[in-house]
């Protein structure tokens, strides 16, 4: 038996037996992400981000800090190993092919929000495994299941946006807010990203991100919606206004747009 093929059998094996030993933990966990009468529902999610507002310092911690208590995301202070949901990025770094020699240099170095892009065609979904990762057939939602993820890093290698973080190590001694109960924490050796909050939406609640920033920078800041329906807020604003999208020209379709 050749390298490549142990190696596969080695990863679908596992994964067959992390999915059956998981099955007690998936229904505990299911309980996180159970609808209210009140869940918010979308044909298809969006965010549309003002850049002008999310260039405060103050806006961006506060939707950097609402996801990070929400989730049990862990501080390591170790660069290397960070694990972000949603973080600041230059703007040279977010939009490498809207820069240009010409491009002033203030511009170049403006603080731009970023996330999960939540695409239509997720390539991460594509080399999962175990299909840890996966698009939600009723939202568009790219999901990310921690308890099925086996650690091997190919939806990390296939995302073009550095939005999937992995823990080297056990991140529940790093959650500096203190851990939530109503959340499900982590365990090394897995993957995380950002999942539009479908947690929160499953309560009827905004993502928490949207909250702190509009309760911050004010409304508008971040715009949430349904962009398959014609009459809604977001549907209405990125008809109204200039965007860009984080590298279109991949067909990836990322469905987090950026307000000029």
């Amino acid at each position: 038996m050749d390298e490549s093929r142990r190696n596969f059998l080695k990863i679908t094996g596992t994964g067959v037996f992390g999915a059956l030993w998981g099955i007690p933990v998936l229904r505990a966990v299911g309980k996180a992400f159970e609808s209210s009468p009140k869940a918010l529902k979308a044909k298809r999610w969006a965010m549309a981000l003002d850049m002008k507002r999310l260039g405060r310092d103050d806006v961006r911690a506060a939707a950097a800090k609402a996801c990070n208590s929400a989730h049990n995301i862990p501080d390591l202070g170790i660069a290397e190993e960070e694990v972000k949901w949603i973080w600041t990025e230059e703007y040279e770094a977010a939009f490498p092919t809207q820069v240009d020699k010409f491009t002033p240099e203030q511009m170049r170095k403006q603080p731009v929000l970023v996330l999960c892009n939540h695409c239509d065609r997720p390539p991460c979904v594509r080399v999962c495994p175990t299909k840890a990762t996966f698009k939600r057939e009723e939202d568009g939602i790219v999901m990310m299941d921690m308890h099925r993820c086996i650690g091997c890093r190919y939806c990390m290698a296939a995302c073009p946006y550095g939005s999937r973080s992995f823990n080297w190590r056990d991140p529940k001694p790093f959650v500096r807010q203190g851990i939530r109960t109503d959340y499900p924490t982590r365990t090394k050796g897995v993957v995380e990203k950002c999942t539009l909050c479908a947690e929160r939406l499953a309560r009827g609640e905004n993502p928490a991100c949207v909250d702190a920033a509009n309760k911050v920078g004010g409304a508008g800041t971040i715009v949430f919606g349904d962009i398959a329906d014609p009459n809604s807020e977001i549907s209405r604003v990125l008809r109204s206004r200039q965007t860009v999208r984080r590298k279109p020209s991949l067909g990836t379709s990322p469905q987090v747009y950026y307000l000029l």
